[in-house]
């Protein structure tokens, strides 16, 4: 089931509407669009079943789902889900449920010891992308994904699902190696924001299982673990009455389920069976308060919960009341954000929203939250329940109503569009709900169908009673969360209570719905000519000049039949702002379009974008300035007048940038108080030398911003179009796409002036620096080696550079997590860039304990070594090359990639070259074993880097 989580302004993420193509034929199965053709179904009655996917059970109850599905082709996701989780654990497993899941990686009957990697390895793939694993509350979910135009390949990946439903090994020397890999996520986690969350948790939770049962778990439990307790856990609940297996990809249907009957047909429940059980969360009368606050944490937010009884997921009549939900929380929600952005705005921004509980299920969670100045708790809450009562009193209007549905509407339309581009992986979600939480598995098409049947005939009063059913006065619970700092000043519970209190006694004055129902552009500009057009066929691709100068690169897909994107740059960017309006003018780019354009301030634009998917959002980066974006072919010509008015009509409003002045004073006056900011600030400073023009913000820093500055920045960053270069990468017809690009981007004014950025000369460090930080109370240390300079820049090392972090995260990998026990997780992030020099950084990341912190970087320095003198063997090579080619063939299917692709060999200067994107394959190819030992002996130079470490701050005696 979709069930779409919309806002009355779509983002671009949300795909696509084309009109349906004209047939003479009957729709297939499940594919009736029509509200008659669900006219049938009673409120009482279940949601229909997909057709497409088969689902059943096996005798001993293990429950499967198969469905084909092509995107991506030649992929099947696997998934076997388990319904046990850390609340099924004893008081002497606390955090055995998550441990065992790990150990299903360290052998089982078919793939002793860490095979699993070898099996994935021999396909180019890799545990973590390709096989991982999650355990909640009350489920562990395991996902592997698999090539199937391999013969064997889909059969042995079940044969994997299998050995994890019942054949681990649990080996005493895979305990001991977990044993640290789970310690150090559970060190991983540590910090304000966890500490935060676990008492509102236990507050949240209080008197039900869940409360003390996190999956996480006990570190101390976990240190003394023994096999018995974990094959205890293993053997109590792991069984097929309690499983489902979920086959979604590029897969012959039938021939899936006779494999999946044969893998988990045999499996057996013990004997005899332990109970299941179910657990919930106590009601609790009247409404508690909660204040909670921590040294480390930066800002300070208050949020209204009420646990309400969970709506049913699988019934038409359930269905339909969360129709009534979703209605709800988008008028809501718009109207916070519009409040949010209204002159002293009585918080920073706000959100509204009801759904299923994550635990347990039985429940939803109507939310509603804001984050707020440090000062600003009381007028927050106050500002929250003044808006629910103001909704119970007042209702909502037929305007915001009308927009609402509309939008509702179309984001069902888009989907029907998107449907034939939909992932295996969001199909495989579905049905992991419905396993879990019993939501419905109707077609889109159903969905469609419902909606059309239910969406005209719901009433505004309907929805204006809901306001009452989300926050009743019990079950309810305010919370509020901030920093521990001098200064900060918060309220408690009394206090809060009364703020609840004298919000309900106010007297309030129904909303007012202005400016809905206008147009974006009344009147067309004059349109400019294509002056020239240079074909490019090897890449697809076709370039016009237009009168003005411009650049516009096309590249016509059929990816996804419902995506445009696109992106315009220049070169200057804020190199080109002087030192003394420096601060003004980074900020352009933020503070301008939060103005709206032309007559429309920000609220209003919204409005009038409502039920569009349509995203164009400006930026002003350090060497270049531009717009990124997109839309569905239905809202194209909405994108190209936004895209318009955004370079022609910024609108000035120092109301919108005083507010946001104000919200970023108070999101940054704690920001020093968290360990990662000062420990990232670190590394920018070391990298930066401590350039003025790569200082972070600040409270100080805001208090510069100039509005009258930076509107005259970002006007003159975006006066010369002809100096742009437009590339548009989806689904549009250069016939199709022609009107508009003369119409909206041929007539944008030019200067001819043809800016470019300003060498500021900034590069990178040499030498070794070496820095310390102490910050923090949790016991994690976090370390980054960052190794950085001159560059040659062409395809070749480009991909060399890349292909060797590759083989240096594989390799630390597996000495650093998996032989030692020492991280969770251990990234290597390569980069380069052309301009202003060409340069490279290769950046190493980890978390540990800080006493193992020395040791760590020692042997991190000696897998470096190591990389940079071993030569590859034939093997190894052969492994890179499939690795390469598995991710290039998912990538190329991607919009999003190849407009970044083609955006950055145009921004490069290397147009003519562009159709090397396509060539990648024979590139990889020729990728030698030396060369890539060369880029190691290169870029991993152990005479220059800078090394920051993060320890915790030493504690008075």
């Amino acid at each position: 089931m979709t069930f779409l989580r919309f806002r009355l302004a779509v983002v671009v993420s949300v795909l696509a509407v084309a009109g349906p193509a004209a047939s003479g034929q009957a729709p297939a199965a499940g594919r009736e669009a029509s509200a008659a053709s669900v006219a049938a179904y009673s409120l009482a009655q279940q949601m229909p079943v997909d057709p497409e996917v088969v689902v059943g059970s096996l005798p001993n109850g293990l429950r499967y789902y198969v469905r084909a599905n092509g995107k991506p082709a030649k992929r099947a996701e696997l998934r076997l889900v388990v319904k046990a989780g850390s609340a099924l654990e004893d008081d002497d497993q606390q955090g055995l449920a998550h441990f065992v899941e790990h150990m299903q990686f360290e052998g089982t009957r078919h793939f002793p010891q860490q095979s699993i990697g070898d099996f994935l390895a021999s396909l180019g793939l890799s545990i973590g992308p390709d096989a991982n694993a999650a355990t909640r509350y009350d489920d562990t979910q395991y996902t592997l994904r698999v090539p199937t135009d391999i013969p064997g390949v889909l059969d042995r990946g079940l044969l994997v699902l299998e050995d994890w439903a019942q054949g681990a090994s649990f080996d005493q020397s895979g305990i001991d190696r977990e044993r640290g890999i789970v310690l150090s996520e559970w060190r991983l986690r540590l910090g304000a924001g966890e500490r935060t969350q676990d008492k509102i948790r236990r507050i949240q939770l209080e008197g039900s299982r869940y409360a003390d049962r996190p999956p996480i778990g006990n570190p101390e439990i976990i240190e003394r673990a023994q096999r018995e307790q974990l094959v205890r856990f293993y053997r109590d609940w792991y069984r097929p009455d309690l499983m489902a297996v979920i086959v979604v990809g590029d897969v012959n249907r039938d021939e899936v389920v006779a494999m999946i009957k044969a893998h988990f047909g045999p499996l057996s429940a013990p004997s005899p069976a332990r109970p299941r059980p179910a657990f919930d969360v106590p009601d609790h009368p009247g409404t508690r308060y909660a204040v909670i606050s921590d040294k480390e944490t930066t800002a300070t937010a208050v949020q209204i919960s009420d646990l309400r009884p969970a709506r049913n997921q699988g019934s038409v009549g359930g269905y339909r009341t969360i129709m009534l939900d979703q209605l709800f929380a988008a008028m809501l929600g718009a109207r916070l954000d519009e409040l949010g952005q209204s002159a002293n705005p009585p918080f920073l921004r706000a959100a509204a929203d009801r759904g299923l509980f994550a635990t347990p299920t039985t429940r939803d969670e109507a939310l509603l939250q804001a984050l707020v100045a440090n000062d600003g708790v009381a007028q927050g809450l106050d500002a929250l329940m003044t808006e629910i009562r103001r909704v119970a009193q007042f209702g909502f209007t037929a305007t915001e109503f009308s927009r609402a549905k509309q939008a509702m509407m179309l984001s069902y339309e888009r989907s029907v569009t998107q449907s034939p581009d939909r992932e295996s992986a969001s199909r495989a979600d579905e049905y992991t709900r419905n396993f879990l939480q019993g939501e419905a598995l109707p077609t889109i098409w159903q969905e469609l169908a419902f909606h059309r049947r239910f969406v005209g005939r719901i009433t505004l009063a309907e929805v204006n009673a809901l306001a009452a059913d989300w926050f009743p006065d019990r079950n309810r619970l305010v919370v509020v969360s901030a920093p521990d700092a001098a200064g900060v000043v918060l309220p408690d519970q009394p206090q809060l209570a009364a703020v609840v209190k004298t919000a309900a006694a106010k007297r309030l004055t129904p909303y007012v719905d202005a400016a809905a129902g206008q147009a974006l552009m009344k009147t067309p500009p004059v349109p400019g000519t294509i002056v020239k057009t240079t074909a490019r066929p090897e890449a697809g691709i076709t370039e016009w000049t237009l009168s003005n100068g411009a650049t516009v690169v096309l590249k016509p897909t059929t990816l996804k039949e419902d995506q445009i994107l696109f992106r315009a740059v220049a070169p200057g960017g804020t190199s080109l702002a002087s030192d003394a309006d420096f601060i003004a003018d980074r900020v352009a780019s933020s503070i301008v379009p939060a103005g709206g354009v032309g007559q429309f301030s920000a609220v209003t634009l919204d409005k009038i974008l409502a039920g569009k998917a349509v995203a164009v959002t400006p930026f002003i980066n350090e060497i270049d300035q531009g717009v990124w974006g997109g839309s569905t072919p239905t809202d194209l010509e909405t994108m190209f007048q936004l895209l318009y008015l955004r370079f022609t009509q910024p609108r000035a409003d120092p109301t919108a940038a005083a507010a946001m002045a104000s919200q970023a004073k108070a999101l940054l006056a704690n920001q020093m108080a968290s360990p990662d900011v000062v420990f990232d600030q670190a590394i920018d400073a070391a990298l930066s030398g401590g350039s003025p023009r790569r200082q972070p913000e600040t409270p100080a820093t805001v208090d510069g911003w100039n509005h009258a500055k930076a509107m005259a920045f970002y006007k003159a960053r975006f006066a010369d179009a002809g100096n742009f270069t437009f590339v548009f990468v989806g689904s549009f017809t250069l016939e199709g796409i022609k009107p508009f690009v003369e119409t909206y981007v041929a007539s944008l004014p030019a200067t001819r002036a043809h800016e470019t950025w300003r060498d500021l000369g900034i590069a990178a460090p040499t030498g070794i620096i070496d820095k310390t930080i102490e910050k923090g109370i949790a016991p994690k240390s976090q370390v980054a080696i960052v190794f950085s300079g001159r560059f040659e820049y062409d395809d070749a090392h480009i991909l060399a550079l890349r292909t060797m972090s590759l083989l240096l995260q594989s390799r630390l990998l597996d000495k650093i997590r998996q032989e030692l026990g020492g991280t969770y997780s251990i990234t290597v992030a390569p980069s380069a860039r052309k301009f202003p020099r060409p340069e490279y950084s290769v950046r190493i990341d980890w978390t540990c304990d800080p006493a193992r912190t020395a040791a760590l970087v020692q042997r991190v320095f000696e897998e470096i070594a190591f990389v940079k003198n071993t030569s590859l063997s034939r093997e190894q090579v052969v492994f890179i090359h499939e690795l390469l080619l598995r991710e290039f063939e998912t990538e190329s299917q991607d919009n999003g990639y190849l407009l970044n692709q083609i955006a950055r060999r145009y921004e490069d200067g290397a147009a003519a070259d562009v159709a090397a994107i396509g060539n990648l394959p024979e590139r990889i190819a020729a990728l030698t074993g030396d060369a890539i030992q060369q880029a190691a002996r290169t870029y991993l130079d152990t005479g220059n880097y800078v090394k920051v470490t993060l320890v915790p701050e030493k504690t008075s005696p």
